[in-house]
Parts: structure tokens; C-alpha cells; sequence
């Protein structure tokens, strides 16, 4: 699986092919990837603007807005992307620090917006891109096993 961004004002962006694929990747985590090398993106440029992150998955921004807030101590605890978290998590606080806003916005999937189907574009070229990210494993167990001739596998318990 591939993750993939586009940078609007400089017309280009970046991608990587996802690793742990073999546990089972998520759209949840080819949307993480992509914020997160986004953001790794800016710092790198050291781009002192305000960075917008727009995503066509409600899962990503969900996991994510449980991060920001006082009074509040998530964990990391059972997160199957706490890989891709704790590096986003790290640079925004490391952006927040430096007084620079990150704004992350919901837009509709497919609906031929011309900035998610660049992120597309690239996200499709990280699938083949040998620059591999996040691939530690997370030694959650993977199951086999064969129902009706067919064999399956999953990183969670099987039905």
C-alpha cells in the first residue's frame, strides 16, 4: 500500500509504500502515512506557513483529534498505527512550539477534486516506491486458517 501527498503551492509532493503490509494495511494508515510525510515534508523545507492537511477519510481524523485538547490522556495502547501516531504526534507538537498552525479539514472522496486525486496520484506511485516506511512490525499475531478450502489470514482473531 502506498501513501501519498500534494504539495498545492509548489506543485509536487512525496509518496513511500507503506510497510507491514503483510499484517494487513488499513486506508486508516495510508492516510496517516500521507499526513505524516506531509508534515515531514514542511519541516524539512523549512516552510514557516501554515500547513492544511486535507484528507478524504474521516477514520484519520478521528484518531487523530483525540490528540489535541487539554485534560485529555489518550494512549497508544492497541492503535495497529501507533507507528505513524507517534510520529505525527511529535511534529505537530514540534509545530505548535514554533507557533505554526496545522489545520486538518475533511473533503468528499470521489468527487474529482483535483488536489485528492494529485494525493492519489502519488499515493499509487508509492505502491511501487522502494523508499519503505513504518515497517517495524507491531507483533499483534497473524492467524491462518482454511474455511471451506479457502485459506485466510488476519492480524486479528478470526471469526
Amino acid at each position: 500500500m502506498g501513501a501519498g501527498f500534494f504539495k498545492l503551492e509548489e506543485k509536487r509532493g512525496g509518496c513511500c509504500q507503506l510497510g507491514r503490509g503483510e499484517e494487513g494495511n488499513s486506508s486508516t494508515r495510508a492516510e496517516l502515512g500521507a499526513a505524516c510525510l506531509a508534515l515531514e515534508d514542511s519541516k524539512r523545507q523549512q516552510d514557516r506557513k501554515p500547513v492544511i492537511l486535507l484528507s478524504d477519510s474521516a477514520c484519520f481524523l478521528s484518531p487523530s483529534q483525540k490528540w489535541t485538547g487539554e485534560g485529555k490522556s489518550p494512549s497508544m495502547h492497541g492503535n495497529p498505527d501507533a507507528d505513524i501516531m507517534r510520529d505525527i504526534i511529535q511534529l505537530l507538537r514540534e509545530r505548535i512550539e514554533q507557533g505554526l498552525p496545522t489545520i486538518f479539514i475533511k473533503i468528499k472522496a470521489h468527487r474529482g477534486d483535483p488536489l485528492n486525486e494529485q494525493a492519489d496520484r502519488w499515493a499509487d506511485e508509492g505502491r511501487q516506491s522502494k523508499n519503505i516506511r513504518w515497517s517495524l512490525p507491531s507483533n499483534r499475531p497473524i492467524f491462518y486458517w482454511t474455511d471451506n478450502g479457502a485459506t485466510h489470514r488476519s492480524p486479528r482473531t478470526p471469526p
